[in-house]
């Protein structure tokens, strides 16, 4: 079995990506990155860049900082319906928290999660970066207001 089945995209779940390249056998994680680190199902090259597209990666940098597949901890964050969805790794399982009350509120929750407790205080300010600018794009915009300029006399 794989554990939690969910939707990444066009791969079956991210688990499902662990069992088909068996790299949590029994290698580090350093050693799991100098095998993947340029063959990898999320690489994307661009403009001498490369990028990835790994759904649980919140920089979208291809680095051993940012991948979620070889690190033992993982922060990830994308949209949900209303509000964000933060993905974390808990014995090798995903776990998936979903905040919608606010975005206070979320910010200061994905802080505690992160730094407060230890977690991957490193990722910290890309997580909120990340739910700030999703939780933004979520807000209806008011309509706009027009303006009435005085004629020219």
């Amino acid at each position: 079995g794989s554990g939690i089945i969910a939707e990444y995209g066009e791969f079956l779940s991210f688990q499902h990506y662990f069992i088909q390249i068996n790299l949590r056998l029994a290698m580090s994680a350093e050693l799991q990155w100098a095998i993947i680190r340029k063959n990898s199902a999320f690489i994307v090259k661009s403009l001498g860049t490369t990028l990835s597209k790994d759904p649980n990666n919140l920089s979208g940098k291809n680095s051993f900082k940012a991948t979620s597949v070889v690190n033992n901890k993982m922060v990830g964050i994308r949209a949900a319906e209303k509000g964000v969805i933060m993905t974390t790794k808990s014995k090798g399982k995903l776990v998936e928290t979903r905040m919608c009350r606010g975005s206070r509120r979320t910010l200061k929750a994905i802080k505690a999660a992160t730094t407060g407790s230890f977690y991957r205080p490193d990722l910290t300010d890309t997580a909120v970066r990340r739910a700030s600018a999703l939780i933004r794009s979520q807000k209806s915009k008011g309509a706009a207001k027009r303006r009435s300029r005085k004629p020219k006399n």
